[in-house]
């Protein structure tokens, strides 16, 4: 059994840790993983830790932060094993990153503002970057929809594309709402050719992102508060009709809307 040495820094002792399973009579499955098949772990530890975000436990944070840095480690000890960078690199990196993106702090810039940081981190970025000569460079297409929409409306905003105030997305709402009805009919009438109505669909939804950043709320945000709120009161719909002997599936869609209704009453 590893035992931890008091002399040791943690962050060393769970990269020795990390070594170890890895080594050739280390861990069957550790020694198996590549940067591909550990991707769903690192996207479930990160949704992971904006759950207990959320929740405001700090044991939770505490925990889930150590989970989120194990698969930093992961990664590092994958591609020191490659010879193609370590730990240390990476921490290297990200911090010569923090200074040259902070002259405000560790230079002589000026920066007194919020806006004027990131006005200077931007054009820092540029520099840094060159070979980034598309608009949405920079924007991972592997990034949820929601979020991926907000930033490449973001980007566009930056270059004067943009709508002027918050009437602008909220008129297109509508007229997007328009035609995706006229779709709706069509599928209904079995006249619908290819993807009309999923492309219309999608049309609304990023007018829907568009009005959120206008708004300065994150649309990513909008919908998980939307789907919880859903799930809080179909689960005391649910109670409210088994109270009567009763569950949704076996009940008509009259009943579940007055359950609904006393549901939402009680600010569920």
């Amino acid at each position: 059994m590893e035992k931890a040495d008091p002399n040791t820094p943690p962050i060393e002792r769970l990269r020795a840790i990390m070594a170890k399973l890895r080594a050739p009579d280390g861990c069957p499955w550790d020694r198996e993983q590549t940067h591909s098949s550990i991707k769903p772990q690192l996207i479930e530890e990160c949704y992971e830790v904006l759950e207990a975000i959320d929740a405001k436990e700090p044991v939770d944070l505490r925990e889930e932060l150590g989970d989120l840095l194990l698969q930093v480690v992961f990664h590092s000890q994958l591609a020191s094993e490659a010879k193609q960078f370590t730990f240390d690199d990476v921490a290297t990196t990200i911090a010569d990153k923090l200074v040259r993106r902070h002259p405000h702090v560790f230079g002589d810039v000026k920066a007194d503002t919020s806006d004027e940081v990131l006005v200077n981190w931007d054009a820092i970025k540029r520099q840094e970057k060159p070979e980034r000569t598309g608009p949405f460079d920079g924007v991972p297409r592997a990034m949820p929809a929601l979020m991926r929409a907000q930033e490449v409306q973001k980007k566009a905003a930056k270059t004067g594309f943009d709508w002027p105030d918050a009437r602008g997305p909220l008129e297109k709402i509508k007229e997007e709402a328009v035609e995706l009805e006229a779709e709706v009919v069509r599928a209904e009438e079995g006249t619908l050719v290819g993807n009309e109505l999923a492309e219309e669909l999608g049309d609304l939804l990023f007018a829907v992102v568009n009005l959120a950043r206008h708004q300065k709320v994150d649309a990513e945000q909008c919908l998980t508060y939307a789907v919880d709120k859903f799930t809080r009161r179909y689960e005391r719909m649910a109670e409210l009709l088994k109270e009567e002997g009763k569950d949704p599936a076996g009940s008509t869609l009259q009943e579940m809307d007055t359950a609904w209704d006393r549901a939402k009453a009680e600010g569920m």
